[in-house]
């Protein structure tokens, strides 16, 4: 689909059908409006459509009696709280825990159960219906604190309901019309809240396209925070073909997808004084903490006498296990620096504490020094909700032997050094003694913050004494940079990646910006920086050279003379077309990307390895270019 005679109904009628190919009911607006025959609203001001909550609601909680589902009923149509944002917290609250209800047994004592909203294990279960020109009115009184006062109508383009609730509003512009993009349509999501907030309070995410491009964001998120939402199912990048708004329908609206997310991927940050910050997970987030946790299960199995080992998991093209069954080690994520790992880190969490497999495990946060473990405890903090329980922070080793030898659940805050295993100085250099044992459950798990050897020691260090305290426990860890390929030691202690998400990707969907060392080559590539000057490079060339030797195949294949060779060539070939016009990226990237591998092939860099080089080539030569253009 093409911008060129796309109309927003056509775009809107597109929508409709790939919603429909989900499994959702479609109805046009006017249809079931107040006053129709089959009218689904007593007024414009009613965003609930009650009868199909009273009738999920009876479906959902057979064992309740009428007057248990009818309190189910208003505390859903009447959310509580002071501000939009504190009523939408409210609402999801409802959803994902259900609602708390009291009713009259027949000894006439007071009962309480938990009314469901959502079924989350049967989603066809659930009542799924998308309505298109959905008009809303609103009344809001000056007394009210109300900025936008007085009545308001809207008609947003496309609602989304489940069992009655308008989780999610999309709005769409036409491609065709310069003065109408996206960015129009975040605009009037703006506007809708200030006059239609009821309707917001249900809101779970907001989507905004033009039919080519589109976007995926929260009600509190501003315009930065709306990100593209690239693959349909697995972390495998959608047809780029597709029109954006087709991956993001089908990707997030898949009916297994979309209250996946609504349970377990969106978290409302407390940042106090009455601040909420509502984030949702992007696609870099939700599918690879749903392989991590599919990882930790993996590697906490108990291998039974007699029991042939099964297959675990369910692993996307190009992607392997982290070990093997059993063995402890779930794996390494690589998200690069500026993505949002730690929010990533929050999401596993949780979905490891619900999981029922886990049985109330213990979540050992691990850090290399104090800064960052109090950075990642502050983030963690604000995720309560995810977390269903604060997290704590070991002040001192006797405190973290406290908390670790209690055989309940948690989340648990400390740095390496407090597993040292008695105080500095009694022991020769920290590589003598060995720590008591604190916990032999197979239900903790390890989630280390920048896991790489020389942070941890992982030989003989600090990391023997982790093991001693728990010794089976299962390990995780989450890094901003890579591994070093000849880091045997890491490897051994977490698995093989598990998910990689590099800054070429994150800077595609501008979920991060680069971060050059001097204008130039990501940080995490100039560790060969010195080599590269001592075979008298100019420092250009250096840029190119780093990101070639940073395989260490393409050393031991070729050496330092042929790579100082190869290094030159892009330099010039970038110089020679100073003025490429890279606004048009991907024709651009397309003709260097043939240039650049036809110089690896010449000089015969390691075929398995050209992609990579290529990809970070390319990125370098993106800034090159701009630097030398302005010069």
């Amino acid at each position: 689909m093409t911008g060129r005679g796309v109309t927003e109904s056509v775009v809107e009628d597109a929508g409709l059908a790939w919603l429909e190919d989900l499994g959702y009911t479609v109805k046009h607006g006017p249809d079931i409006a107040p006053g129709e025959l089959a009218a689904e609203r007593q007024h414009y001001g009613q965003v609930v459509l009650e009868e199909r909550l009273r009738q999920a609601l009876v479906r959902l909680n057979p064992a309740l009696p009428a007057e248990a589902v009818e309190d189910a009923f208003r505390k859903l149509a009447r959310p509580e709280g002071p501000t939009l944002e504190a009523r939408n917290r409210a609402v999801h609250r409802l959803l994902v825990d259900g609602v708390t209800v009291e009713y009259r047994r027949p000894a006439s004592s007071i009962g309480g159960a938990q009314a469901r909203v959502l079924d989350f294990e049967d989603v066809d279960n659930n009542d799924w219906l998308a309505v298109n020109q959905f008009t809303v009115s609103e009344n809001l009184s000056a007394a009210s604190g109300a900025a936008q006062a007085g009545k308001h109508t809207r008609r947003p383009d496309v609602v989304l309901f489940v069992n009655g609730l308008a989780l999610a509003l999309i709005e769409l512009k036409n491609a065709a019309d310069e003065n109408a993009t996206i960015w129009t349509a975040f605009q009037q999501f703006q506007t809708y809240q200030a006059e239609l907030p009821t309707l917001f309070a249900y809101n779970s995410l907001l989507v905004i396209s033009d039919g080519v491009e589109a976007r995926i964001g929260t009600l509190t998120a501003g315009r930065e925070w709306f990100k593209p939402w690239r693959t349909i199912s697995g972390e495998t990048l959608a047809d780029p073909h597709l029109p954006e708004l087709q991956v993001t329908i089908e990707g997030v609206f898949d009916k297994h997808r979309f209250l996946d997310l609504v349970r377990h991927f969106i978290v409302f940050e407390d940042m106090g004084g009455g601040v909420l910050v509502k984030k949702m997970a992007g696609y870099h987030q939700y599918h690879p903490v749903n392989v991590a946790l599919e990882e930790t299960l993996r590697a906490g199995l108990t291998t039974r006498a007699g029991q042939a080992r099964q297959e675990f998991g369910t692993y996307y093209a190009g992607r392997k296990p982290g070990g093997e069954p059993g063995d402890r080690r779930v794996g390494v994520v690589w998200h690069t620096q500026g993505s949002g790992k730690s929010l990533t880190m929050a999401f596993y969490a949780g979905r490891v504490i619900l999981h029922p497999a886990m049985e109330n495990p213990t979540l050992v946060v691990l850090t290399d020094r104090n800064d960052l473990d109090d950075q990642l405890f502050d983030t963690f903090a604000r995720c309560q909700d995810l977390l269903r329980q604060p997290p704590v922070q070991a002040e001192s080793r006797a405190h973290l032997r406290e908390l670790l030898s209690v055989a309940a659940g948690g989340v648990v805050f400390t740095t390496i050094h407090k597993f040292f295993p008695e105080e500095k100085g009694d022991l020769p250099a920290g590589k003598a003694g060995r720590h008591p044992t604190l916990s032999d459950r197979r239900n903790i798990v390890v989630i280390a913050d920048e896991a790489h050897r020389s942070q941890y020691d992982f030989i003989d260090g600090f990391a023997r004494h982790l093991r001693d305290a728990l010794p089976s426990t299962s390990f995780i860890g989450f890094t901003g940079t890579p591994i070093e390929l000849t880091d045997k030691n890491t490897r051994a202690v977490f698995g093989d990646y598990i998910s990689v998400y590099d800054i070429q990707r994150a800077v595609e969907d501008k979920a991060t910006v680069p971060i050059y060392y001097e204008s130039r080559l990501a940080k995490q590539m100039r560790e060969a920086n010195a080599r590269g000057e001592a075979l008298g490079l100019s420092e250009d060339e250096i840029a190119f050279y780093d990101a070639l030797e940073t395989n260490d195949s393409a050393v031991k294949v070729l050496g330092d003379e042929t790579l100082r060779t190869i290094a030159r060539e892009p330099v010039a070939t970038v110089r020679a077309n100073v003025s490429i016009d890279w606004t048009a990226r991907e024709n651009v990237r397309a003709q260097l990307r043939v240039l650049v591998k036809r110089i690896l092939r010449k000089h015969g860099y390691p075929p398995d390895k050209q992609e990579k080089a290529t990809a970070t080539v390319l990125e370098q030569a993106e800034v090159l270019s701009a630097e030398w253009a302005s010069a």
